[in-house]
């Protein structure tokens, strides 16, 4: 019975790597519909190969920062494991690989290959694992201080603050030090337009990741007898929340209503173990008002180029399902408890400032050392031939 658990105990963890592997697509499906045409190769390979980065880095560094385990012995020993050890790194990493690949959107359009590459490597390797080991293998003490001072842990179950708010507030650092696109604000104070290629291909994306997300939140319990009908329950409720108030709110935009599910979905990661599935509705409900309401903001009033609403929607929307963890997991809300507001404040704003010292500290060595951002001439032909040196439909091109 022992082996049988153990089997279907990496059956079980496997599948959610692979769902969650899947998600990446939708990472670049959704990056490549917003972006201008001569900027879609650009998204799908930029995705490919972070997440190869990614695994490499992990791999020999990031999975020992957090966990302090590695795979440093022979393939015997390796092997003569029933397997539940390297599946669990296979699906861990592919949250850590999330970090470039919300950095993505934000800076898409106008950043150098290399650098960001380099950056991805450093991210997932080094600043993502120092804090994932803090919440999630009790590194450094700091979840028992938090404990003794709040009366509780920091809790995110599937990493609303862990993955999503630390990924969107680095890539808010990246997108400051880069700058905005060229010709986005003007000096006149006039804002050029820059429309999405493709909406089918952005609710493509927005569709796989959406789907891949229930890997995300119920496979986090990362062995079968743990699992939760009330994480998935939960995660439906966040998702219907957050479509139908950014929908309204949006009114109709279709980049609106594909990113609303997204927006709740981010926001119920953290308490989708402890909260009842009305309080889920109501947490995924005010995330799509959160990105709608910040993506104006950030475009239109503040000007922040940032692309995708990366900072919105991951970094606001996770630091507020960080927080909304304690204030809806809570009994009196219809919560299983065990969780306190003060713990999940104090979490959510630990996050935060090492995403921000982590990103401003990489993105800007990275700046002052080599540069981060196409010339004018490359971001005006587009970062497809720039880089890539062809473009998303080449036999077109070559008939214009």
């Amino acid at each position: 019975m022992e082996s049988v658990k153990q089997g279907s105990d990496t059956l079980f963890i496997l599948l959610g790597a692979i769902m969650v592997l899947a998600m990446h697509s939708g990472f670049a499906f959704l990056e490549l519909g917003t972006v201008r045409k001569k900027n879609q190769v650009n998204a799908l390979v930029k995705i490919l190969v972070d997440f190869a980065v990614s695994t490499i880095a992990y791999f020999f560094v990031g999975y020992a920062v957090a966990y302090g385990a590695s795979f440093f012995t022979g393939a015997e020993s390796l092997a003569a494991k029933n397997g539940y050890e390297l599946v669990k790194f296979f699906f861990l990493l592919t949250f850590a690989a999330a970090i470039p690949a919300i950095v993505s959107g934000g800076i898409a359009e106008r950043a150098r290959f290399g650098p960001q590459l380099i950056a991805t490597a450093v991210l997932v390797g080094l600043i993502y694992p120092v804090f994932e080991g803090i919440v999630w293998n009790g590194n450094f003490g700091v979840q028992a201080w938090i404990k003794s001072v709040a009366g509780a842990e920091f809790h995110d179950f599937a990493g609303s603050v862990v993955v999503h708010a630390v990924g969107g507030w680095i890539g808010l650092t990246a997108v400051l030090l880069l700058g905005a696109r060229a010709n986005r604000y003007r000096k006149d104070g006039a804002m050029s337009a820059h429309p999405p290629s493709s909406i089918p291909f952005l609710a493509l994306g927005a569709w796989i990741l959406a789907v891949g997300w229930f890997g995300f939140n119920v496979m986090s319990a990362q062995t079968i007898d743990k699992i939760s009908g009330l994480v998935a329950v939960n995660s439906l409720m966040a998702m219907a929340g957050g479509t139908v108030v950014a929908a309204l709110m949006g009114r109709n935009d279709p980049g609106f209503a594909y990113n609303g599910p997204l927006a709740g979905l981010v926001a119920v990661c953290a308490g989708s173990d402890v909260m009842h599935p009305a309080g889920a509705l109501v947490v995924g409900g005010i995330a799509g008002a959160i990105f709608v309401s910040l993506f104006t903001l950030t475009q239109n009033k503040w000007k922040i180029d940032d692309v995708l609403g990366v900072w919105p929607l991951h970094g606001l929307c996770g630091a507020w399902g960080g927080i909304a963890c304690g204030i809806f997991g809570a009994p009196a809300l219809g919560g299983l408890g065990g969780v306190a507001f003060g713990a999940q404040l104090i979490g959510t704003l630990l996050g935060i400032a090492w995403a921000l010292v982590g990103g401003f500290a990489v993105y800007g060595v990275l700046r002052a050392v080599m540069g981060l951002r196409l010339t004018p001439e490359e971001e005006y032909q587009g970062a497809d031939l720039s880089i890539h040196k062809i473009g998303a439909t080449p036999d077109r091109d070559a008939s214009w």
